[in-house]
């Protein structure tokens, strides 16, 4: 698994737990086999324990020592009930209908303390996933919106081999507000201090360095600068900057007269919008053979994360692994 080797170790030693809400999926009952064999975490696989037994069974996949929770008939129903309903000011029965859905119930699961994280996206649209985060776990506080990042690990880059940086946002937001643009750095600063084993370095990007040229789109790439700047004094987040003054230290130290610890040395990047970053990062993973792990949620109160439709058993541990390795 290359580079994520790390984030296995690191999941192995906190000893928590992933809820896995499309407990009946085939890649998802594989996932948990592994997840559990290797001590990554204590999977938990929500469905009709009937229907789970017979995918395993056809498969040949072993559930022993595998948790399995059917939210409509289990014993947190009520509980988790009582709380959803407290938090979104619904009836209890409004309230049980939406937890006996298993993103919900994985979701109050995690609000809860019962599971370290939540792993979902293989039968549920990233819509879908975020939505349930957002209602059960919640936004982490100060944040309101929804990002995704990718992890990517260049081969080789200025010397350095297996150099990982932050791409965001890739997948969610396509025209981010200033404000949103503003969480979207926030958050993705945070998930760099969790992940990428040096302080993170975070660069709002544009096509314009400092003021080296104007236009409504750095406009908003400065008022996202000025509102982090409120909210997050004293971290290392800088802009507006392009990609090469963010990234090279020569071409930073000829751009910018007052470069700072950011320029030419960032590690998380933050691009105007969707068009932007999802470009950049297939640019990035075809043409310099990088490995792109992720996409990833952020900027939820705890860990959950989206998977792709056609992920395989092995991105399920692999996202379990990182997921587990920030909580």
């Amino acid at each position: 698994m290359g580079f994520t080797s790390r984030f296995i170790d690191q999941a192995k030693a906190r000893s928590g737990s992933v809820v896995l809400p499309e407990g009946t999926d085939v890649r998802i009952i594989q996932a948990a086999r592994q997840i559990k064999d290797e001590g990554i975490a204590d999977p938990i696989l929500l469905g009709p324990a009937e229907e789970i037994q017979a995918v395993a069974a056809q498969d040949g996949v072993s559930l022993d020592g595998i948790r399995m929770i059917d939210p409509k008939t289990s014993d947190k129903l009520e509980d988790y009930t009582q709380g959803y309903a407290q938090n979104r000011e619904l009836s209890p029965n409004v309230a049980r209908r939406m937890v006996k859905r298993s993103l919900f119930y994985g979701g109050m699961m995690v609000a809860s303390g019962d599971a370290s994280t939540m792993v979902a996206g293989v039968a549920h649209a990233t819509a879908t996933v975020i939505q349930a985060g957002a209602l059960t776990v919640g936004y982490a506080p100060g944040i309101q919106t929804a990002s995704s990042f990718f992890l990517m690990v260049i081969p080789e880059f200025q010397g350095q081999r297996d150099k990982p940086f932050i791409y965001a946002d890739c997948a969610v937001n396509i025209a981010p507000t200033p404000p949103e643009l503003a969480d979207i750095a926030l958050a993705s600063h945070a998930s760099g201090e969790k992940l990428l084993g040096e302080p993170a370095r975070t660069a709002l990007l544009s096509f314009s360095t400092r003021g080296s040229a104007s236009h409504e789109h750095i406009d908003k790439v400065t008022e996202a600068l000025a509102i982090v700047k409120q909210r997050g004094a004293g971290l290392d987040i800088d802009g507006e900057l392009q990609a090469d003054a963010a990234i090279i230290p020569a071409v930073g130290a000829k751009k910018v007269m007052q470069p700072g610890p950011v320029v030419g040395n960032a590690n998380v990047l933050i691009f105007p919008d969707l068009d932007a970053g999802n470009i950049a990062y297939k640019l990035t993973q075809y043409m310099a053979n990088a490995q792109a792990i992720g996409p990833f949620l952020q900027g939820f109160a705890k860990p959950i994360s989206d998977l792709s439709r056609g992920a395989s058993a092995q991105d399920v541990v692999a996202t379990t692994s990182i997921c587990i390795a920030m909580t």
